[in-house]
């Protein structure tokens, strides 16, 4: 049975392949995953950001970043939003010289938050038989950050969130590089 619908809807998702936080503010991860039920029984399918990413891209609109939904406090900007194999991919700055930018970012480095969550509007989905609702297209408005995503089995991860920490990370990664390679001559 082909549904079709007009009121917004938001899906929670703390993102399984992790959210990262780099220097304070620069966050990237899946705001949506293909394939996997959520807790209100809903499914995306491959594709279905496609024909809404094209029209942004074509007025040159972008997906909003805001927090907890709410659309009086945009907390930062989505530099890519993407569809790919496994999902929604999304990467942006919060704003730090906002108020709800700089409390995002503490909170995220903190690990107190750890969701993404996706606000659009159902334009094509399916009924199964199990009770689920495959969503086939959907036109997405924004992704927010959030305290509680729709898939909780999942998780985020912060890293990084000073400029030294990152050059750190980096420079362990050359030393373990620099040992191995030594190892093999």
């Amino acid at each position: 049975m082909m549904e079709t619908y007009g009121a917004p809807e938001r899906k929670y998702h703390r993102p399984e392949a992790g959210l990262t936080v780099t220097d304070g503010r620069v966050v990237a991860g899946y705001a949506s995953l293909f394939g996997i039920k959520d807790q209100s029984g809903d499914v995306v399918a491959k594709g279905a950001y496609a024909a809404s990413l094209a029209r942004l891209g074509t007025k040159g609109a972008r997906v909003k970043m805001l927090w907890q939904h709410d659309p009086t406090q945009p907390i930062g900007i989505w530099d890519e939003v993407r569809e790919d194999g496994q999902g929604l991919w999304v990467k942006g700055r919060i704003l730090t010289e906002v108020e709800k930018g700089r409390e995002a970012a503490a909170l995220l480095t903190a690990g107190a938050i750890d969701g993404l969550s996706i606000g659009y509007r159902t334009v094509k989905a399916e009924r199964d038989g199990k009770g689920r609702r495959l969503l086939q297209e959907l036109e997405l408005w924004e992704v927010s950050l959030v305290t509680f995503p729709m898939l909780p089995e999942a998780r985020v991860t912060a890293k990084s969130d000073t400029v030294s920490d990152v050059f750190r990370e980096l420079a362990s990664v050359f030393d373990d590089a620099r040992r191995s390679l030594a190892e093999r001559r």
